[in-house]
């Protein structure tokens, strides 16, 4: 693929060179959430960790960080790509993004145990389909 000159817009991939959507990058905002657990640094790593299993993915590292004098943000280094929760308490709102890979995963089962464990009262959920070309395909790591 051609790096594009400015203002050049790069045409997609031909169908020979994509596959049916390997990869789901979900992006998950929660509303009128509770404070208690949107400000809670353990809870928030153990919930992350769990969504990560339900989703069928491996958890390779976890990193989190407390704000003062309130928020988290949580981070699933995972090896079918990653999971992160930023959370404003004083809002009851948390943004959550789920970049999963290959066709075991199940990033929508994720999403529903971090409305469910954040006690989420509105939720908006966008997913992005992903095709990478062919070769990456080949390079991907299955899950079983």
């Amino acid at each position: 693929m051609a790096v594009p000159k400015k203002n050049q817009i790069l045409s997609s991939f031909s169908n020979d060179e994509k596959t049916i959507h390997q990869s789901k990058h979900l992006l998950l905002e929660l509303y009128k959430c509770e404070y208690e657990k949107l400000n809670d640094e353990s809870f928030l790593r153990c919930t992350l960790n769990k969504a990560a299993k339900l989703a069928k993915a491996t958890v390779l590292n976890l990193i989190s960080n407390k704000f003062e004098p309130q928020g988290v943000t949580a981070i699933a280094l995972l090896a079918e790509s990653h999971m992160s929760i930023h959370t404003w308490p004083e809002s009851n709102y948390s943004a959550v993004d789920i970049f999963t890979c290959g066709q075991n995963m199940m990033p929508e089962l994720a999403s529903q145990y971090l409305m469910e464990a954040l006690k989420a009262e509105e939720h908006s959920l966008r997913v992005i389909e992903r095709n990478p070309p062919v070769e990456v395909l080949r390079q991907m790591r299955t899950v079983v």
